[in-house]
């Protein structure tokens, strides 16, 4: 962006070149200031304007100028006069003008910028959905084809090239570990796309500049304007530093854990020692951690339990309670 020391330059030699142009110097010098002013305004606030919006917008004038021209055209075989004629012209182009930069404006969600220009959503896309692509862990994981099936996600799933090859890599491995953990992740891929109920895209583009595969996500979340989908902490935190939105399939799970007051009674079954002496330790149904303050007597039965407090860290929620009995006690 033009520094500060640059724009007031230009602001000054504006001035003195109106000074020097217009007959009434004062005249002419407020004017070329006002011009500079309206164009470092304009320069300040295309900071905060999305280049989606900017090219919306631009079509949209594009567009609407030339229809007004069109419309205009046969002005001059009607015999209107000549002052009339400019007025009706002018009018037209303000009018359809700004009405094509606004529909522009308005109807930019339905655009999505690729690799070979502007592309036009799936028809029935919902209008305002973002693009979400997936990473390697994500598609492993599993969760998102439930998520898909319940419609919770809209918009279209990019699957980058990089990452299915990165897949049949792992499918491929000697390990049977990480065999197993390719196939379950194009397995994962081929069942979403059989639901029919949400649209798939294989990117091709590759970003052979950058080394790493969570660089080349971050780079084509960027190109895109889409939103990263990942369970991946470092790329989580890695994407957001540079400005790309993320949704974490961990941080949904743990918002998505019934909710527990202090006070309130559970029955637990413990399962074996905490790290405190004297502790217990029993799991939810959701895996949550539940930490029985006096509970070591009680490993390998079911107990009810009363709720002291809960801990949310970035590892999930635990939850830590002391037994009912004692508590009465």
């Amino acid at each position: 962006m033009i520094p500060y020391f640059i724009r007031i330059l230009f602001l000054l030699g504006s001035a003195g070149a109106g000074y020097g142009l217009f007959a009434d110097k004062f005249v002419g010098a407020i004017s070329f200031s006002i011009v500079a002013l309206l164009v470092i305004g304009l320069e300040v606030g295309l900071r905060r304007v999305r280049l989606k919006a900017i090219i919306a917008g631009i079509v949209g004038l594009i567009l609407g100028l030339t229809a007004a021209n069109l419309m205009a055209y046969p002005l001059g075989f009607i015999g209107f006069s000549e002052p009339t004629t400019v007025i009706i012209r002018i009018s037209l182009n303000l009018i359809l003008g700004y009405l094509g930069m606004v529909v522009g404006l308005k109807k930019k969600d339905e655009l999505v910028l690729g690799p070979l220009g502007l592309v036009r959503e799936k028809a029935g896309a919902k209008s305002g959905a973002r693009s979400k692509i997936l990473d390697t862990s994500v598609i492993i994981d599993g969760r998102i084809a439930d998520l898909c099936e319940t419609g919770f996600v809209e918009g279209a799933l990019i699957i980058p090239r990089f990452i299915l090859k990165e897949l049949q890599d792992i499918a491929d491995s000697s390990d049977s570990l990480k065999r197993n953990r390719g196939r379950r992740g194009l397995d994962i891929l081929n069942r979403i796309e059989k639901q029919g109920n949400i649209q798939v895209k294989i990117y091709e583009k590759d970003f052979p500049e950058v080394r790493e595969v969570d660089g080349k996500l971050v780079q084509l979340a960027k190109l895109v304007d889409g939103v990263l989908v990942t369970n991946d902490f470092n790329l989580n935190k890695v994407a957001k530093l540079q400005g790309v939105d993320v949704l974490n399939i961990n941080e949904l799970a743990n918002a998505l854990k019934p909710v527990v007051l202090p006070g309130e009674m559970m029955n637990v079954r413990v399962i074996k020692e905490g790290k405190e002496a004297g502790q217990g330790v029993a799991y939810l149904n959701d895996g949550t951690m539940v930490v029985i303050d006096n509970g070591r007597d009680c490993l390998g039965r079911t107990v009810p339990v009363s709720v002291t407090s809960v801990l949310q860290t970035t590892a999930g929620r635990m939850i830590f309670t002391q037994l009912k009995e004692r508590k009465e006690a």
